[in-house]
């Protein structure tokens, strides 16, 4: 169970869960595997449910003294759009959420940092996906230059925390991984406060 993720009774799992019954792994992809299961539904009856397995990811907001945070511009092919992002990458065999959220900060934006805290977690695809995205606030920033993959390339995009928060009510950000990525950010950082941000801008 991750963070303070709800529990139900059993009562309300027999009138809701499904249970798998059979699995056909129908593609097996360098990132993904998709699957097909024949499920057996509340009711006894049986279904069919087409699914993605994914490793996991970590996502880090990394937060200057300043209140400046780090973005990165990125191209996705699939919507052939630019998008503003925060630094992620999924979880690789045998890494923590936390090692993955430092690998990625310093491979995608050039950071380290001093300072690492978990901020949640989320589901971004449960309709058709088993991903979770580990969210993660750093700081105490070094910058010791970028090493991306060689198929990936990356801008990096320094804003305010405050101008980011608009840029989601404006739809400048609509990549939903930094959508949810930042207002947890935002909700770790107004509860735990390390050192001041002015966020009057948003709350105004």
């Amino acid at each position: 169970m991750q963070d303070n993720e709800m529990s139900f009774s059993n009562t309300i799992k027999s009138q809701l869960e499904e249970k798998k019954h059979s699995s056909e792994r129908v593609y097996d992809g360098k990132l993904l595997q998709v699957y097909v299961d024949d499920v057996i539904l509340p009711d006894g009856t049986h279904s069919t449910r087409d699914w993605i397995k994914h490793p996991g990811a970590s996502a880090v907001v990394p937060v200057f003294e300043d209140g400046t945070i780090m973005l990165l511009k990125q191209f996705r092919y699939p919507p052939r759009k630019i998008f503003i992002e925060v630094p992620a990458g999924k979880l690789d065999p045998g890494d923590s959420p936390e090692e993955t959220a430092e690998r990625e900060l310093q491979e995608e934006s050039g950071l380290i940092c001093e300072y690492l805290e978990p901020a949640g977690s989320f589901y971004p695809a449960i309709g058709y996906a088993d991903e979770i995205i580990y969210v993660y606030v750093a700081w105490g920033l070094t910058q010791k230059g970028q090493n991306n993959d060689d198929d990936e390339f990356l801008l990096n995009h320094r804003i305010s925390f405050s101008k980011a928060l608009q840029m989601i009510e404006t739809g400048e950000i609509s990549d939903g991984k930094t959508i949810c990525s930042l207002i947890k950010a935002h909700l770790w950082w107004k509860k735990h406060n390390p050192f001041n941000i002015d966020f009057s801008a948003v709350n105004s």
